[in-house]
């Protein structure tokens, strides 16, 4: 299958989003970013990669820590980011790599408000990934060999960490139906049966852009 779309994936912790997006990449033959950007963004930028790491889909709204965070920084001399915040710096060093990274052509994007990077982009499907907190659990309980609780714990940190992040620096909400072009529940389509309805969704709205081309 070929494509041209660039597919941006939000997800909730535990809801497989990533193994999807996997999914989706070695169906339509493209690259997938997760911790990719991170990577990418660093080297592009000069910022130290472990800032990235510590920062990734994490707001700080300490002024305080930023400060102290901003003296292992690098790159960005220029008295536009003289002032700014480490954590501003970080989300603007991303948000420019994902444009780059668009720029280059279809591929999957997941997390790190991609969709909102692109939202000006015209070959972007925005999708969510969420599942039942029961099935979220039992899969991270799986994974990392955690307790029913534990895994909750986890769970429950990292999706308010998410859309603290989202909400922060976007002007949509995290997990709102709104915020998105498609939603799906995997718990109730499996990681190969979300991939499959994003995959059949991807090329029927492309045929139909043909399509009106055509006309």
């Amino acid at each position: 299958m070929k494509t041209n779309t660039i597919i941006t994936i939000g997800r909730e912790y535990g809801s497989a989003g990533r193994e999807i997006g996997r999914k989706i990449a070695e169906d339509f033959g493209i690259r997938l970013y997760d911790k990719e950007m991170l990577a990418r963004a660093a080297k592009e930028s000069g910022i130290c990669e472990e800032i990235f790491e510590s920062h990734d889909e994490k707001p700080t709204n300490s002024f305080l820590y930023s400060l102290v965070m901003d003296t292992y920084s690098m790159g960005y001399s220029g008295n536009t980011y003289t002032d700014m915040p480490i954590n501003h710096k970080v989300f603007l060093a991303q948000f420019d790599t994902i444009k780059k990274i668009a720029d280059e052509g279809p591929c999957i994007l997941v997390g790190r408000c991609a969709d909102y990077a692109l939202e000006s982009y015209k070959n972007v499907v925005s999708v969510f990934i969420h599942a039942d907190l029961e099935a979220r659990i039992r899969r991270i309980a799986r994974l990392y060999d955690l307790t029913d609780a534990k895994a909750k714990d986890r769970i429950l940190k990292t999706d308010k960490q998410r859309s603290s992040y989202y909400n922060y620096y976007t002007n949509k909400k995290w997990s709102n139906a709104d915020s998105y072009e498609l939603c799906l529940n995997s718990a109730e389509l499996g990681i190969e049966g979300t991939a499959k309805v994003i995959e059949h969704y991807v090329i029927l709205k492309e045929s139909i852009k043909k399509e009106d081309r055509v006309l």
